[in-house]
Parts: C-alpha cells; sequence; structure tokens
C-alpha cells in the first residue's frame, strides 16, 4: 500500500513532483493508494491544495479527511454536506472514504452491499447505504497533537491485517483515543499488546 498526505507536496515542487511519480507508480503496479487529506492553512491556500488534490483523487482507493477538508477533494460547486461530498468521492472511484469527526467518532462511506430485506446489518452502526458510524474512545483528553496520524495508523494497521470496515474504525478511534490522552505527539502510539487497554478495568496491572 502507499499512504500519501497532504503536507508532503505543500513543502516543495520537488516533494509535490515526488508524490505525484510515487502515486502513478502505485497506481500502473495496481498497489492499493491511501489519502490522508491533512491540509495546513499555513504552508498552502485551500485552492492551491485542492488543485492537487482533484488531479490525484482518481488514482486514490482510500480517502482519510475530516469534515471539513473533505470539499477540496472535489470540484467547486459541489454539496456542503460532508456525506453528500462523501458520496460524491465514491461516485468518482473512491472505494471508502473515512471521515474523522473528532470527539463523536468517525464515519466511513463505502458502496452498499445487496442484503436481504429481512436481513439486518452485521455491525449495529452500519446502515444500509453502506455508511458505518463508529463512536470514539471516551477518554481525558490531555493534548490533541498527533491524534490525526494516529488514526491513520489504527487504520492501515488493521486494513493491512485485513479487518473489515468496522475493525479498521475500531482500531483507528482506539489509537487516536490513546494518542489524545498522552502528552506528546507520538508517546501515546501503542503496540498491538497495549490496544486493549482502554478497555480495561481500573486496577488493571500492565506488565
Amino acid at each position: 500500500m502507499l499512504h500519501l498526505a497532504g503536507i508532503p507536496p505543500a513543502l516543495s515542487p520537488t516533494a509535490r513532483a515526488a508524490s505525484t511519480h510515487a502515486l502513478h507508480l502505485a497506481h500502473e503496479r495496481e498497489t492499493p493508494v491511501c489519502l490522508d487529506v491533512n491540509h495546513r492553512s499555513r504552508l498552502r491556500t485551500a485552492d492551491q491544495a485542492s488543485a492537487v488534490l482533484r488531479d490525484w483523487i482518481p488514482y486514490v482507493d482510500s480517502v482519510i479527511s475530516s469534515a471539513g477538508e473533505l470539499s477540496l477533494c472535489l470540484p467547486s460547486g459541489s454539496p456542503t454536506d460532508f456525506t453528500a461530498q462523501a458520496r460524491q468521492l465514491l461516485a468518482t472511484g473512491v472505494t471508502e472514504v473515512v471521515v474523522k469527526l473528532g470527539p463523536d467518532g468517525a464515519t466511513s462511506y463505502t458502496h452498499p452491499e445487496p442484503h436481504p430485506a429481512n436481513q439486518r446489518p452485521c455491525h449495529p452502526h452500519h446502515a444500509a447505504d453502506g455508511s458505518l458510524h463508529q463512536p470514539a474512545v471516551p477518554v481525558q483528553a490531555v493534548d490533541p497533537v498527533g491524534a490525526g496520524d494516529a488514526f491513520v495508523a489504527g487504520y492501515l494497521s488493521a486494513l493491512l491485517d485485513g479487518e473489515g470496515v468496522a475493525g479498521r474504525l475500531e482500531r483507528a478511534v482506539t489509537t487516536a483515543a490513546l494518542a489524545v490522552a498522552s502528552p506528546g505527539g507520538w508517546e501515546g502510539a501503542p503496540t498491538r499488546a497495549e490496544l486493549h487497554l482502554l478497555g480495561a478495568p481500573p486496577g488493571t496491572v500492565v506488565r
């Protein structure tokens, strides 16, 4: 898998060219591509970011974005509602759009799969339209720095482990929660053995 973020192409023309070249190589080799929009207004304007991201979208399989950033991937005049924006991206060929909602968790949008009329979705938060919402893990927030990157790391590790949408979202909100519950941008990053700790009862001994 190739993972790209919105910051490198904003750093310099050569960084943008390198990212675009890697994107095209991945597409030629049928390697899945994940894009984290991750817009930074101090590095470039929204119009500058959008010009690059719109060109990238035809080569992208998964998009991860905050609700306010998703419009950067779409042409001007697109819907303002992030659910409609996610569905517009699915219509272009993207297979999954994950919208980060901070303390409200995250929602994944995929193409709906056909189910018998009397069959309920396998996940309590899974809608018939292909969307799946995962509530955030409640923690005492200490430092929000790195939460977005931790979310993406959890999502990608679960994806590479072969987890379905529910498993990917669950791990993503867990790694994000561990990040915001710890000071610093990376200090709260868990090992696989630590992923369950947020659900452990008080007094659990960790060795």
